[in-house]
C-alpha cells in the first residue's frame, strides 16, 4: 500500500493524500522524503514519531553544498538514529527491489529491469540511471538497486553485508567515488567476496593537481594505485568502465566460474579468431591444445578439410550442426576450462539457427561447470535463444569484450583459491628500545612532521633486525676522510639533508671513492654544487658508507594515506623508482601472503630469478624485510613517511642491505 503525503493536496493520481504522515492510518514501514531541504528534518522527525522503520531522503542540499549543508545532514542523521530508523541518502536517487513479493520502485528511474540475481549499488544518482537503462537494454535482471547518495547512515558496508546473505543475489556490482570507512569496507568485502563476486568501477582515480610528496613512496602512492591495492587485498574484481562492469556481470551471473585459464575459441571467421587469441595472450589466458582424442572426434563432424587447431576456424561455410557438434565435443575435453563461440553473421547461414545450437549445448556446459561465452559480431545482450534467466549464454559484440570478461572471472576464481594469510608475530623485536628512540626524538624536535636523523634511523632499524649498511655522518671534509678510512675503502659519500629528497638531482652522491683525498674532494664538490644552487644551508654534512657491490636495487616504503591509513610499498628501486613506477602497494598490516605476492607481482620480478647470468636473489629475505617493516609501522604510529631506497638484494642466502633510509615522524 502506498500513501501519498502532501499538505496541499486531497488526492495524488486519484489516490487519497494525507496532510502529514502522522495522519496516515495504520503502520508505515518505509517513507520516501522528497521535500525542500529546509523541511526534511521536520518530516523525518514526524516519520520517527509515527514509528516508521526506514526513510529514503531523495532531497539534495546537504553536505555536498558545504558546511551549512553538512550541519543539516548531521541533524537529519541524529533524528533518524534517535528514532531507531535507518536512512538511505540524502541526495540519492532511491532504491529498487525486484523481489516479486515486493516489486518496489522507490526511485526516479522510469526503468524497472527484469528480475535477476545481480545487486547494484551506485554512489552517483546520475550513474545509477545510466546503469539501470543499460541493464534493461541488455535484458539483464537485477535483485535490487540502491543509490546511497551522501551515505549519512546506510553505506556500501551495510549493503554488502545484506547482500552477502541474500539468496536472490549472486553477483554484486558497485559504482563508488569514495570510501566512508575503507578499513571496514576492506574487511567486509574480503569476507563477502569469498562467497559472491564483487565487481567495482571506482570513479575519482586521477590526481587533480599534484601532491607535494616529500618521499618516493608518497609520490608513487597515487589514488589509482592505492584503490587497486585495496581491491586486490579484498578479492574484488576491478574494471575500468561501465561497459566492462556489465561484460563481467553478464558472465558471472549466468555461467559457472572457470576452473583454469585454458580457453578454446570456435569461430566461422579467421580474423575474429585471431583477435580473440591476441586478447587471450594479453590478458593471461592460454589456448588449449587439443588432445588426439578430441581432434579425432572433431574431424568427422566437419565436412571440409580444415586445420584442427585453436582457434578452431570452421570457416564461413559452417553449418549449425557443425557448430553445435564441435561445442558438444569440446565440453568433454578435460584440457578445456572455457569455450568462446565467435560467430560472424553471414547471408549463407541463419544466425537464429546458430543461436539455437548454442542454447541446446548450454546445459551441458552448466553441468560440467565450464563457462560458455558467445560473440555475435556487432551484437550484444542476452538473447532469448541463448538460454533463460540465470543461465543465459552472455553475448558480446566483439571477441575482446568476451575475453576480458573471462579473464576477470579467472582472476576472481584464482583469488578464491588462495589462502587468506595471517599477520605474523615477529620475534626478537626490541620494542621498548624502539619506543624510547622515538619518544626522545619527538621530545627533542617540536616541528611536525620532521625527519629522523640518520644515526637514529640506524638505531631504530637495528631494533627490528632490519639490515642497514653502516653509516657515519661527517660535518667537515677532514672528518669525512677519517670516517671513510675507518669504514674501509671503497666508500660512497652522500649528502645528508632532511629537506632534499632526491640527492642525485643535486649531485649529492659520489660513488666508489678509494682514498681520503678523494673523499675530501667529494665533500667539497657536493658543498660547491649546493652553493651554486643557493641551497648550501640545507646541507647537514655527508653520510659515509662502505660501497656494497652487486645486488638488485629495490625500494620499500611507507606512506600515510588520509583515507586508507598506512600503506606499504615495494618495487624496483634506485634512481628508476619514480621513472618506471614498477611498484605495488598493500594496506597495512601485511600477511605473509601479502609479502610474497608483493615481491612476485612487479613487472621486473624476473630480475630476482637471475637475469642474464646474475645469481638468483634472496627474495625470502626481502619478504622478511616487508613483514618487519609492517611490524615497525604497527608499533610506531608516529611514522608519517618512510623510504628504504635503494635496498640491495644480494644472492640467494646472502640477504639484503638497506643502503639509504629516510623516516619522517608526525
Amino acid at each position: 500500500v502506498v500513501y501519498p503525503v502532501n499538505p496541499k493536496a486531497d488526492a495524488i493520481m486519484a489516490v487519497k493524500a494525507y496532510p502529514s504522515i502522522l495522519d496516515v492510518p495504520g503502520n508505515v514501514d518505509l517513507a520516501i522524503i522528497i521535500v525542500p531541504t529546509q523541511f526534511v528534518a521536520r518530516v523525518a522527525d514526524e516519520c520517527g514519531r509515527k514509528g516508521v522503520r526506514a526513510i529514503i531522503v531523495i532531497t539534495d542540499g546537504f553536505k555536498e553544498r558545504g558546511p551549512e549543508g553538512a550541519a543539516h545532514e548531521e541533524e537529519l542523521r541524529d533524528i533518524a538514529l534517535g528514532h531507531g530508523m535507518r536512512l538511505v541518502g540524502p541526495n540519492c536517487m532511491g532504491i529498487i527491489n525486484a523481489a516479486p513479493e515486493v516489486r518496489l520502485n522507490a526511485s526516479f528511474s522510469r526503468i524497472f529491469p527484469p528480475r535477476g540475481n545481480i545487486a547494484f549499488l551506485s554512489q552517483s544518482g546520475a550513474m545509477g540511471l545510466v546503469i539501470l537503462e543499460y541493464a534493461n537494454d541488455l535484458n539483464m535482471g537485477i535483485s535490487g538497486f540502491v543509490s546511497v547518495g551522501n551515505r549519512a547512515d546506510i553505506s556500501s558496508n551495510d549493503l554488502l553485508q545484506y547482500w552477502e546473505d541474500d539468496p536472490t543475489t549472486r553477483v554484486i556490482l558497485l559504482y563508488l567515488e569514495s570510501f566512508g570507512n575503507p578499513r571496514k569496507f576492506s574487511r567486509i568485502a574480503k569476507r563477502v567476496s569469498a562467497r559472491k563476486p564483487i565487481v567495482i568501477v571506482k570513479g575519482g582515480t586521477t590526481l587533480v593537481g599534484s601532491r607535494a610528496a616529500s618521499s618516493h613512496t608518497g609520490a608513487l602512492a597515487t589514488p589509482e594505485v592505492v584503490s587497486d591495492a585495496l581491491f586486490r587485498q579484498a578479492g574484488i574484481i576491478r574494471v575500468d568502465n561501465i561497459q566492462e562492469l556489465f561484460d563481467v556481470a553478464t558472465l558471472l551471473s549466468n555461467q559457472p566460474l572457470p576452473c583454469g585459464k585454458r580457453l578454446v575459441i570456435v569461430t566461422n571467421g579467421g580474423g575474429p579468431g585471431i583477435l580473440a587469441a591476441d586478447a587471450s595472450a594479453q590478458l593471461g589466458l592460454t589456448l588449449s591444445e587439443f588432445s588426439a582424442e578430441t581432434a579425432n572426434k572433431l574431424r568427422p563432424l566437419i565436412k571440409r578439410n580444415i586445420r584442427i587447431g585453436n582457434p578452431l576456424d570452421l570457416t564461413g561455410s559452417v553449418t549449425p550442426d557443425e557448430f553445435e557438434g564441435s561445442l558438444r565435443v569440446l565440453v568433454e575435453d578435460d584440457n578445456v576450462d572455457a569455450v568462446l563461440a565467435v560467430f560472424v553473421p553471414a547471408a549463407v547461414i541463419d544466425s537464429t539457427l546458430v543461436e539455437n545450437a548454442i542454447r541446446r549445448v548450454n546445459p551441458l556446459y552448466q553441468r560440467n561447470k565450464k563457462p560458455l561465452l558467445a560473440c555475435f559480431m556487432g551484437q550484444r545482450g542476452f538473447k532469448a535463444n541463448l538460454g533463460k534467466a540465470g543461465s543465459f549464454v552472455p553475448c558480446y559484440p566483439f571477441p575482446e569484450n568476451a575475453v576480458l570478461a573471462l579473464s576477470k572471472a579467472v582472476e576472481y576464481r584464482e583469488s578464491m583459491k588462495k589462502p587468506r594469510g595471517a599477520v605474523p608475530r615477529i620475534k626478537g623485536v626490541k620494542r621498548e628500545k624502539a619506543h624510547r628512540i622515538i619518544e626522545a626524538a619527538m621530545s627533542q624536535n617540536k616541528q611536525r612532521p620532521f625527519w629522523l636523523p640518520i644515526e637514529k634511523i640506524v638505531d631504530l632499524l637495528n631494533c627490528y633486525d632490519i639490515r642497514i649498511a653502516g653509516i657515519s655522518v661527517a660535518r667537515s671534509a677532514d672528518e669525512a676522510a677519517t670516517l671513510a678510512a675507518q669504514a674501509g675503502f671503497p666508500v660512497v659519500v652522500k649528502l645528508n639533508s632532511s629537506t632534499i629528497t632526491h640527492k642525485t638531482d643535486v649531485g649529492g652522491v659520489v660513488l666508489d671513492l678509494n682514498s681520503e683525498d678523494e673523499v675530501k674532494s667529494a665533500f667539497n664538490a657536493i658543498k660547491d654544487k649546493l652553493k651554486a644552487l643557493g641551497r648550501e644551508s640545507e646541507m647537514e654534512g655527508v653520510a659515509i658508507q662502505r660501497m656494497i657491490p652487486g645486488g638488485v636495487e629495490i625500494i620499500a616504503g611507507v606512506t600515510q594515506d588520509p583515507t586508507f591509513g598506512p600503506l606499504i610499498m615495494f618495487g624496483l628501486g634506485g634512481i628508476q623508482a619514480e621513472l618506471l613506477k614498477d611498484i605495488v602497494l598493500r594496506l597495512h598490516p601485511l600477511t605473509e601472503l601479502d609479502a610474497s605476492e608483493m615481491v612476485s607481482s612487479i613487472k621486473t620480478a624476473s630480475l630476482f630469478e637471475g637475469f642474464r647470468g646474475a645469481p638468483p636473489s634472496d627474495i625470502q629475505s626481502v619478504q622478511g624485510l616487508l613483514l618487519r617493516l609492517s611490524a615497525m609501522v604497527e608499533d610506531i604510529p608516529q611514522i608519517a613517511e618512510l623510504d628504504f631506497n635503494p635496498v640491495k638484494v644480494m644472492g640467494r642466502g646472502e640477504g639484503y642491505w638497506v643502503v639509504d633510509a629516510r623516516i619522517s615522524l608526525k
